[in-house]
């Protein structure tokens, strides 16, 4: 595959907020653009409530990932589940000096119709971890709680 890049544009608002858009994601008969708020989060000096932070965007950028990479193994795999969703958490720590995302905690949840494949499905789940690119490009532990239910 030959490389690709992700444009993104950050602008400065106010105070400690900005606006992130991004050229590529432009819905081109609208000219509208698909931007988001971006702030840091509460917990620090000057920090904004309700607003997209950087470590909220990292911990979404692992989760959706993993939700990105097990469509597209599931798909090849012939796999058929009701529904997926994961819910995430990013752990903030100071380490030598330095703040980082330690580890990321995924809860991916999928909801198949047939318990033969619960094993399979779990499989994929765990396969699709080792496969995200997101999980192979940054240093920050992950941690998944696998669930998987059958609907009757």
């Amino acid at each position: 595959m030959d490389k690709h890049s992700y444009n993104v544009d950050i602008s400065w608002t106010e105070a400690r907020k900005g606006m992130m858009c991004s050229p590529e994601l432009e819905h081109k008969d609208t000219q509208e653009t698909n931007c988001i708020e971006v702030a840091t989060p509460p917990e620090f000096p000057g920090g904004m409530p309700h607003i997209w932070s950087p470590e909220h965007l990292f911990t979404a950028a692992v989760a959706s990932c993993l939700m990105t990479t097990f469509l597209a193994i599931a798909e090849n795999s012939k796999i058929e589940f009701v529904s997926f969703k994961c819910g995430s958490k990013g752990i903030l720590e100071n380490v030598d000096g330095k703040f980082v995302i330690s580890e990321v905690l995924l809860f991916p949840e999928v909801v198949i119709t047939d318990e033969s494949q619960r094993e399979r499905v779990e499989r994929v789940i765990e396969k699709s971890e080792k496969a995200c690119l997101i999980s192979n490009s940054i240093t920050s532990k992950i941690t998944m709680d696998i669930k998987v239910s059958v609907q009757n």
